[in-house]
């Protein structure tokens, strides 16, 4: 029997199952793939990765051959740890593997998105382009990541510093009060004694209660890592009264141009919503899409699918109906994903300017409280002395 005859029967015997593992764009481990783990890789991808990637474009879209350009990029890295990435890719494609194929490598700098994305631009000839997409995703994801971190950042200082100063004062100064307040015979106010009360029983039980909190902060941490413990924790994040609607903005914009960078890159749409899944960063939203890429698979269009479902607004929906019936979807939902950009930043900016001054009622409430229940015996040492 030929070679070809042994390959065909040998194909024709594979199951159907077995066939859509092996087209499927996720992370499958396949035979002679090894996948390495990469030290510091949170900060490679959030820091390093956009900027190789528009490098990468540049250089290829310039007629550079992908060996040389990778060897040029590990030459200009500044990481250790991601010039070593860009060495193993570039042994791995002289050994004679594909790009996308390399990346597969290094699942927590790759992702799933990124891998599709660059099987896609090789499959059509077009990895320069398609690349310089992924560089322009990687950006807008960078770029709103900064503008969410650093609207949390001083309202986090602010009520971290809060906490600090109200539990120094509790177990250090409030004793030095409570102290001289022994020397005098007189019945302290209630706000003195509730907390004298509050010290003497942190300082007592301090040695159980900060091991208690603690272990029940890592049995927390443990229980929100769960499937059923992180399900839940994303449905309160999006019932939150103030952020829960930041929070829903964001992923509506993260799945919009995900599906949009993905649908242009060619890659087939029920593995697009497959990819793009995971790509909203809350679970809530992932089964939504998963339940609805059912139905696409079934026949169903998308808007359909999504239509009536709680987190996807309405005006979204009829958006990407508008591009469906066009043939213009990736374009529609480029728009939708610029639209709830521009809404995040108008939320975030809101939401700074609105709890600045819940921040100052809250630090002037816990500090200025303990104080003036401190100074309430103070007012009344006149009367004490003279008795």
């Amino acid at each position: 029997m030929s070679p070809l005859v042994r390959n065909r029967s040998h194909a024709a015997s594979e199951t159907p199952k077995a066939k859509r593992t092996e087209t499927r764009p996720g992370p499958a481990k396949r035979p002679g793939v090894r996948r390495r783990s990469v030290p510091g890789a949170r900060k490679i991808v959030s820091k390093e990765l956009p900027g190789f990637s528009r490098q990468l474009s540049a250089m290829l879209g310039a007629g550079m051959s992908i060996v040389a350009t990778l060897d040029a990029l590990k030459d200009q890295a500044v990481n250790p740890n991601f010039k070593a990435v860009i060495g193993g890719l570039h042994d791995s494609i002289e050994g004679g593997a594909a790009f996308s194929e390399a990346l597969r490598n290094y699942p927590s700098i790759f992702d799933n998105l990124y891998i599709s994305m660059v099987r896609s631009g090789e499959m059509g000839g077009q990895l320069a382009e398609t690349v310089g997409r992924v560089a322009s995703f990687l950006e807008a994801s960078a770029k709103l990541k900064r503008k969410v971190k650093s609207a949390m950042t001083y309202p986090t200082v602010v009520f971290c510093i809060s906490i600090a100063l109200a539990v120094a004062m509790i177990l250090f100064i409030v004793p030095v009060f409570a102290d001289m307040f022994e020397d005098f015979d007189a019945t302290l106010p209630g706000p003195t004694q509730f907390l004298i009360a509050l010290s003497d029983g942190a300082r007592a039980y301090s040695i159980y209660v900060f091991p208690a909190l603690l272990v029940a902060f890592f049995l927390f941490r443990y229980w929100a890592k769960q499937p059923s413990g992180a399900l839940t924790m994303d449905r309160v994040k999006l019932r939150m009264p103030v952020f829960g609607p930041l929070l829903q903005k964001v992923a509506m914009a993260r799945f919009a141009r995900t599906f949009a960078q993905l649908l242009r890159s060619g890659v087939p749409i029920l593995s697009a919503l497959d990819i793009v899944a995971s790509a909203t960063g809350n679970l809530v939203v992932m089964g939504i899409v998963n339940q609805a890429q059912k139905q696409v698979e079934s026949g169903e269009l998308l808007s359909v699918a999504l239509k009536g479902k709680p987190v996807f607004p309405g005006m979204m929906v009829r958006m990407m109906a508008a591009g469906e019936k066009t043939g213009r979807i990736d374009e529609m939902m480029d728009s939708i994903a610029d639209f709830y950009d521009d809404e995040v930043e108008t939320a975030l900016a809101g939401l700074t300017s609105m709890i600045e001054p819940f921040l100052m009622v809250f630090l002037g409430v816990i500090v200025g409280g303990i104080l003036i229940g401190m100074f309430l015996p103070i007012f009344q040492l006149g009367e004490v002395v003279t008795m």
